[in-house]
């Protein structure tokens, strides 16, 4: 594991190609995400991400922003006033969120619910990696859990592949049913995460919603307007550093290296984890404390620019995450636009990481109108 920033830099930045993905992680992974961009390596990496990234240009954001939007004031109908477990309405909204932006179709229908419910299965059985994962065994010893995670994958794709059997842009323009499927992965799960993460924080620091849904007003001038949503924003990227949605990344290396004074040799695992990079207590001023307002100014220690790795680095970095942000800090001013949040200490969640960083109960929160 390494959490110094300077070597998560040669690793990502410097000289990604001498530290490709691992396989040993995408292994499981591979049943639902094939060869997708997620996975691959080297020239076909470079390929698809060629295909993909035009994708995600500004001006495409702006097309999409209305789908976003609705997708927004569905979620801010679900939840009305009451308890709620966020969770798995983050999930839905998420979801909501890609099938409107890549399919024009909302969450509600039969094909997109079945995709939606399938995938909360896949998820709690298949997690992101173990010990096995680490370690050297035997090729035919199994190091992932199955629990019928091939079998709910393949009706995964299947669903997917309904989907766009009639969408014409989506195959024109090159997109794979692999990539398709990490479309949904990258866009939902992960989006779902941090959406539930920084209501459980609003609800544990109150004071933060009121400056929310005060600058929640720009929101009716529509794209343009997220840029206004400055208290917004610096929640999220706060909550994106506390609850990484993505707790590690794993590397391979591909000859003998030498970090930090000892010997990193050829084929080791090297896990680089946004989780204890984030609280580095050598990194951040406060790190275990919730604090926006280190977003805010520049004269923050300029390490932190360099260890805040959620969207990962370098030429592997996520090419959906100014659509992420855009998409988070629009609905969760859309939520508390309408809504307070609060929880009581009975219901505070304990992270756990599965695919992505999820609480062990859930998080329950209570809603009521503003």
């Amino acid at each position: 594991m390494i959490n110094q920033p300077e070597l998560v830099k040669t690793v990502l930045n410097d000289r990604p190609k001498d530290f490709p993905k691992s396989d040993s992680i995408g292994e499981g992974l591979r049943p639902l995400l094939g060869q997708s961009v997620f996975l691959t390596n080297g020239d076909i990496c470079e390929r698809q991400r060629r295909i993909i990234d035009p994708a995600f240009e500004g001006g495409r954001l702006r097309d999409v922003y209305p789908h976003m939007h609705s997708a927004a004031q569905t979620l801010v109908a679900r939840l009305a006033s009451g308890r709620h477990e966020v969770e798995e309405i983050a999930s839905f909204a998420a979801a909501d969120v890609i099938f409107r932006t890549l399919f024009s179709i909302p969450i509600d229908t039969r094909i997109a619910q079945d995709v939606f419910h399938e995938f909360r299965r896949y998820q709690r059985a298949q997690p992101l990696l173990n010990l096995g994962a680490l370690i050297p065994l035997p090729s035919w010893r199994p190091r992932f859990h199955k629990l019928d995670t091939k079998s709910s994958a393949h009706r995964i794709r299947d669903l997917i592949a309904t989907l766009t059997q009639d969408r014409a842009k989506a195959i024109a323009a090159g997109t794979a049913p692999d990539d398709l499927a990490i479309f949904f992965l990258a866009g939902h799960e992960t989006s779902a995460s941090a959406l539930a993460w920084s209501l459980y924080l609003m609800a544990a620091f109150p004071e933060w919603q009121d400056r929310i849904a005060n600058e929640a007003v720009h929101l009716d001038d529509g794209f343009a307007g997220v840029s206004k949503l400055r208290a917004t924003r610096a929640v999220f990227r706060e909550t994106l550093r506390m609850y990484p949605h993505v707790p590690m990344m794993v590397r391979e290396a591909t000859q003998c290296e030498r970090f930090r004074d000892r010997d990193v040799p050829r084929k080791t695992q090297v896990v680089i984890s946004p989780w204890h990079l984030h609280r580095h207590d050598r990194l951040w001023d406060n790190p275990d404390g919730f604090d926006p307002a280190r977003w805010d100014t520049e004269n923050g220690k300029q390490c932190q620019r360099d260890a805040y790795i959620q969207f990962s680095a370098g030429p592997r970095v996520c090419p959906g995450s100014g659509f992420a942000m855009i998409e988070g800090v629009m609905l969760l001013a859309s939520v508390l636009c309408e809504l307070r949040v609060s929880i009581s200490d009975a219901d505070t969640p304990v992270p756990v990481a599965h695919l992505t960083m999820r609480a062990k109960n859930g998080i329950w929160l209570t809603f009521t109108p503003r």
